[in-house]
């Protein structure tokens, strides 16, 4: 009962992020944005949305218990959360799914920008692999943290060097770091 809850619960809050990163995009593109690093996007969205069949399907097919820790790995779970929650309210019109970038933009320099690089990307891997382990999903654990890896691996530069070409990114954090979803 508890992964139908959960997993019911995520797949709602992903498609109202959706909904959201259209608006922004719409907004954001409506005053002369552009999307960078437009071609993975496609393998990402395939990506997250093979994480919950592939999670399903393990789980449905394993049988298995929650794990021994589930109310420590649910509770990690759901300090993503509200770190996620963070990370949207602190890039509020910036926040997307896709890399939107506004030429001449001041890139977002508080809440959890301030100390990381990309929040966004550490809650969703953090997610990727604490979901699965509550129900003893470790195939879908492993294979999708690979796989994020991969992914993360191709969209942070891509979304660092839009940001280098039309942003304030130099200026305000040098040719190394950046501060983006």
């Amino acid at each position: 009962m508890l992964f139908w809850i959960l997993i019911g619960l995520v797949i709602i809050q992903r498609l109202v992020e959706l909904r959201v990163a259209k608006r922004n995009e719409q907004k954001l593109k409506s005053r002369g944005a552009f999307e960078a690093g437009a071609s993975h996007y496609p393998y990402m969205v395939a990506m997250h949305t093979g994480f919950f069949i592939f999670l399903i399907a393990e789980v449905l097919l394993t049988d298995r218990s929650l794990s021994p820790v589930w109310p420590v790995l649910l509770a990690i779970f759901l300090a993503m959360q509200v770190m996620r929650v963070w990370c949207l309210a602190s890039l509020g019109e910036f926040w997307n799914t896709k890399i939107i970038i506004l030429p001449g933009a001041n890139v977002v320099k508080r809440g959890p920008y301030k100390w990381l690089r990309h929040p966004n990307y550490v809650i969703v891997t953090t997610e990727l692999l604490v979901l699965p382990l509550i129900f003893q999903a470790y195939l879908t654990a492993i294979l999708f943290m690979a796989l994020n890896a991969w992914m993360l691996s191709v969209r942070i530069p891509a979304e660092e060097r839009a940001l280098r070409e039309v942003t304030d990114y130099t200026e305000r954090f040098g040719p190394g770091n950046s501060r983006t979803s």
